[in-house]
């Protein structure tokens, strides 16, 4: 079926014309991170709970997983609602945000957002590191060899770059901030983006910059906050980091106003009654249910209908949701037992990346080959100390949890010995 929402110009690919295929671009796109490595070492990554804490626990990877059904979910209720804008010779592919909600954890390193803030700081004289700036290097410069062309990565389309771009501000442009940036030397993907177009006045760099998203990403990030913010609070509540106690004197204590009543008596009423998923998957409909587009004037409007639309979330729905993502937040993030473990994660990525700095930088007269010769072969030809230190990082963002743990039981513990999982 033709889809006029498309033109040349979205499916354009970032290293030119791909061969013919029976998929769609968009297909190929989504294909290709679902085939990956790093796409995989999700199962194995943390979401809230350590990987492997217990079975039923959110990992990265089912996380990404319930993201892409939500992300699916709100193109076919946009495409369905009656008067438009869309129908069905003009709609928002699925199959490109369902690419970009499998994509859009792909950087995260382990150990969670702890992990990410532990690299940002180990990198900070090396231009940083940002999960989803990291997730663009994956998709651009990393995954999938491409020797013919002298590169690596997975040569995606104009819109799925854009889709997972949830920041577009350089870290240069943002100086100081922790988050929401890509790498300076990124600069040539976001200007593959807009391809020349001038931008909007006030939006050259910063925030501004970072909130111009296509529709595919702006739908992917609600897609993110509903299934984060909702069902945090259902491994919480099984991992005993809720109770009713703990809720009564949260919210007596946030000053929740009248509006949360009935979302507290919502969480309370299931977990009385061992209905969480049921209530959740409810609110999981409502939280789709309460999309709209409305139409957006920009300079890039005129170049793709990516930028025509910006998605309107319903406001009530939208105030419960961060209701919900900060109950999560000042119940269990901020728990001890989480910041134990938010602690051993740091202390254990920011030894693995001393060892790798000491042996693999120049300075070292007597080095231990401790990284597997790929990951050597590439630090060696990078020209530059920045550079190299990038691949290291790269090589630690790209460990799932258990992986971390066992190289740093390698180099620390004398007491273990396994030679198992090297690469």
């Amino acid at each position: 079926m033709n889809n006029a929402f498309y033109r040349p110009f979205d499916l354009e690919a970032l290293l030119g014309p791909r061969p013919g295929d029976y998929r769609t671009p968009f297909q190929v796109d989504r294909d290709r991170i679902i085939h990956s490595a790093a796409f995989r070492k999700l199962q194995s990554k943390t979401q809230v709970f350590l990987s492997g804490e217990y079975d039923f626990y959110r990992t990265r990877l089912t996380h990404s997983i319930e993201v892409a059904q939500i992300g699916r979910s709100i193109c076919h209720y946009l495409r369905a609602l009656p008067g438009g804008p869309l129908r069905d010779d003009f709609f928002i592919d699925a199959d490109l945000v369902e690419a970009t909600c499998l994509a859009h954890d792909l950087g995260h390193p382990p150990f969670g957002h702890a992990g990410e803030r532990k690299l940002h700081e180990l990198m900070a004289n090396h231009g940083g590191f940002e999960g989803n700036a990291q997730t663009l290097r994956l998709i651009t410069a990393v995954i999938y060899m491409g020797e013919e062309r002298g590169t690596r990565g997975m040569s995606p389309t104009r819109a799925f770059v854009d889709g997972v771009l949830k920041y577009k501000a350089l870290f240069s442009e943002v100086p100081g901030a922790d988050n929401h940036f890509i790498y300076d030397d990124q600069r040539t993907y976001r200007e593959f983006v807009f391809d020349g177009a001038a931008l909007p006045a006030g939006l050259e760099a910063g925030e501004g910059l970072n909130s111009f998203k296509s529709i595919e990403c702006q739908i992917m990030d609600w897609a993110d906050d509903t299934a984060y913010s909702l069902n945090d609070i259902i491994d919480g509540v099984r991992a005993g980091f809720l109770t009713f106690e703990k809720i009564e004197k949260w919210a007596e204590r946030a000053g929740v106003g009248e509006e949360a009543g009935p979302w507290i008596r919502d969480l309370e009423d299931a977990i009385k009654r061992d209905k969480l998923e049921p209530v959740f998957s409810t609110k999981i409909g409502a939280c789709i249910r309460a999309c709209r587009l409305e139409p957006w004037s920009n300079p890039m409007a005129s170049r793709t209908h990516r930028y025509a639309f910006r998605l309107v979330i319903d406001p009530q729905v939208e105030r419960e949701v961060a209701f919900y993502k900060k109950m999560a937040y000042d119940i269990i993030f901020t728990s001890p037992q989480l910041y134990q473990m938010e602690h051993k994660g740091r202390a254990i990525l920011e030894q693995l990346f001393e060892a790798f700095v000491d042996n693999y930088l120049p300075g070292n007269p007597h080095p231990v080959r401790v990284l597997p010769p790929l990951v050597a072969r590439l630090i060696a030809e990078e020209p530059t100390e920045s550079g190299k230190v990038r691949r290291i990082c790269d090589h630690i963002a790209g460990m799932t949890d258990g992986h971390a743990r066992r190289t740093w039981k390698r180099l620390y513990d004398p007491d273990f010995a396994s030679i198992v999982d090297l690469g």
